[in-house]
């Protein structure tokens, strides 16, 4: 009888433990199965760290742009995060997360007491470590597998590394907003600060949005919400004991400034910079892993081209018919680009229906004129052949005779004229060059230059665009046959300002890894394509004020009475079409261009007239700045 009880008593037991072993061996199995999935500490890390590409200008000062995919980020170590900002996200998000070992107990509790009431499965009681795993690696797909994977890995993560460690990868991960993950790169958006210069109530509310990040972007619709639970988010931090009540109602009245929804600055210069980074890295490469670019634009300069463009376009519009302008800056010792605007105002609103950027239209904010059009530069385009007779042994003094010409045939034609419809007889080609005579210069492209020599120059100091048959653009090539780029010829009149001496355009000093490596700088080496003797005379004659009075006046936009030397020459096609003003110091050159992009002819005006303003504008603010 007694064997009998002990039997009975023995085989629930047995069945229980049966029941455990099994539980056990399932839950090993479990564990095992997910476990192989968390990746090894540095897959990890590498997963994590998705940075957008930062643009900055030569003073790392200004962020220009940032190209990223889609996830907009600037990683930063925990130390550079706020205590605040730490306490606002534990008290919210999880309280207990010193404490538990990945998961925490009763807020498993809630979550199973909650899914039984709903009948339903619902996310909840997540730990920041749990948080941080489906963020990174899984989705938020509602399912018991990706919950209990959740919670392996979770425990998994928490033996592996420190709760510090987590608790960076997880500010640094999740997001803050529409493309915006990470505290760093929430804080230099919204406020305009980096994470560690965060009130408090900006952490609080920073927190806030992690919440809902679509939902509470303070640039959307819920903008009286998202500060009603950043007031939730202080009293949590207040019932945890990481606030006083004092500072918690202090935070809660303190108004919050939101810096405007950013935009690129100098936006052609910062386009220009990405086409060159692409080409060399490929877009993937530049929307994750967090470059630091640093770019040759010397900000005031460009803020106040960018002005200087503006205006004068408003006014040009009004009495000329010149709708838009572009206009570029470059050292010529080193070829890094200063300032570049590509049209009149690029933040303008976007085109009429049916406008083409390049063809149809007056003007076009986002066609970037001065990298991109190639126009007629006119008589900008002399110096280039008078630097090829010079070259071949004529000089200053040489006498060309300013007749009528017909470069012809009878039936066919060719008799240009000069500006001022008159002729001068011989002329030295000092007077001819300074005073931009068409006649001489036709003479000298035919007589002393040669048109596939002169050619040939052009292209060794940087014109890129010649490269049809010299017999199609002919004679007149010397008066602005052949399309140009500006920026092309503000580097080849570079040449000139250095001796000689040609470096290609640049617009990036160096660029930094995510670590602060460095791992491009630009080491651009000049090399010599021009005889310092001809460069000398080019710039001699084009600052010469007395030889050039005689068309230009004593007094005209292009003089400067005082030092440093400035050299500078203007061009204008055919029927006014396009207007350029091209000149330079040893330290700067400078070229602007106006017209309209659909080649409407401006009205009673020349490049001295629409262009000149423009650059001497600019070029009197940099001699004030710089010397």
């Amino acid at each position: 009888m007694k064997k009998k009880i002990k039997n009975l008593f023995l085989t629930p037991l047995r069945s229980i433990l049966t029941v455990i072993i099994i539980c056990i061996i399932l839950g090993v199995s479990v564990f095992l199965y997910y476990i192989k999935d968390l990746p090894r500490p540095e897959v990890f890390t590498e997963n994590e760290i998705n940075q957008a590409t930062k643009i900055y200008d030569r003073k790392g000062e200004i962020l220009l742009s940032s190209i990223y995919g889609e996830e907009k980020r600037t990683y930063v170590p925990l130390s550079e995060m706020p205590e605040n900002l730490k306490k606002a996200v534990i008290a919210s998000e999880d309280s207990n997360f010193y404490n538990h070992f990945g998961i925490d107990f009763y807020g498993v509790l809630r979550m199973i007491k909650n899914n039984i009431i709903s009948r339903g499965l619902y996310q909840g009681g997540s730990t920041i470590t749990q948080q941080l795993i489906r963020s990174t690696f899984l989705t938020n797909e509602k399912s018991i597998e990706r919950k209990i994977k959740e919670w392996v890995l979770a425990i998994e993560l928490d033996r592996r590394y420190s709760k510090d460690q987590i608790l960076e990868w997880y500010l640094n991960q999740v997001p803050f907003g529409i493309n915006i993950y990470g505290a760093q790169e929430a804080a230099l958006t919204y406020f305009q600060k980096p994470a560690k210069d965060l009130t408090l109530a900006e952490a609080a509310l920073l927190t806030a949005i992690v919440q809902a990040p679509s939902y509470y972007s303070p640039y959307g619709k819920h903008l009286d919400g998202l500060l009603s639970e950043k007031d939730l988010v202080l009293e949590r931090m207040e019932i945890v004991g990481y606030i006083s009540k004092e500072e918690k109602e202090a935070a809660q009245k303190e108004e919050l400034t939101f810096n405007k929804l950013p935009k690129t600055k100098a936006i052609h210069f910062t386009e220009y910079v990405t086409q060159q980074l692409e080409k060399a890295y490929g877009s993937d490469f530049l929307e994750i892993k967090g470059l630091k670019i640093y770019t040759t634009l010397d900000w005031e300069l460009q803020q106040f081209a960018e002005n200087a463009v503006k205006e004068k376009v408003a006014f040009n519009r009004a009495n000329y018919n010149a709708y838009n302008a572009a206009l570029v800056a470059i050292d010529p010792k080193t070829g890094e680009i200063l300032a570049l605007i590509g049209s009149a105002d690029p933040q303008e609103d976007p085109l009429p229906l049916g406008c083409d950027p390049a063809t149809t239209c007056k003007f076009t904010p986002s066609y970037n004129i001065a990298t991109q059009a190639t126009r007629g530069p006119g008589s900008s385009f002399k110096p280039f052949v008078y630097a090829e007779a010079f070259r071949k042994g004529y000089d200053d003094n040489t006498i060309i005779v300013d007749e009528y010409t017909n470069f012809g045939t009878i039936q066919n034609p060719y008799t240009p004229q000069n500006y001022d419809g008159t002729f001068h007889g011989p002329v030295t080609i000092r007077s001819a060059l300074a005073q931009s005579l068409n006649i001489p210069a036709v003479k000298a492209l035919k007589d002393l230059a040669g048109l596939e020599d002169s050619i040939a120059l052009a292209k060794k100091i940087g014109i890129t665009t010649l490269e049809k048959d010299p017999s199609f653009y002919g004679l007149p090539l010397v008066l602005g046959s052949g399309d140009v780029k500006l920026i092309d010829m503000v580097s080849a009149y570079s040449v000139f300002a250095n001796k000689g001496y040609r470096i290609e355009p640049s617009p990036i000093l160096r660029i930094e890894d995510s670590q602060g490596n460095i791992i491009y700088k630009n080491n651009k080496t000049p090399r010599k394509v021009l005889e310092t003797s001809v460069c000398n005379l080019i710039t001699d004659i084009l600052s010469d004020n007395a030889a050039r009075a005689p068309l230009f006046g004593w007094n005209s936009v292009l003089y400067f009475q005082e030092p440093p030397k400035v050299a500078v020459k203007t061009g204008t096609t055919n029927n006014s079409v396009d207007g350029w003003t091209v000149g330079y110091t040893d330290d700067i050159c400078i070229g602007a261009w106006t017209g309209n992009n659909d080649r409407t002819p401006m009205q009673g005006a020349m490049g001295g007239i629409s262009a000149a303003p423009i650059w001497r504008t600019v070029m009197q603010e940099y001699i004030q700045d710089n010397y």
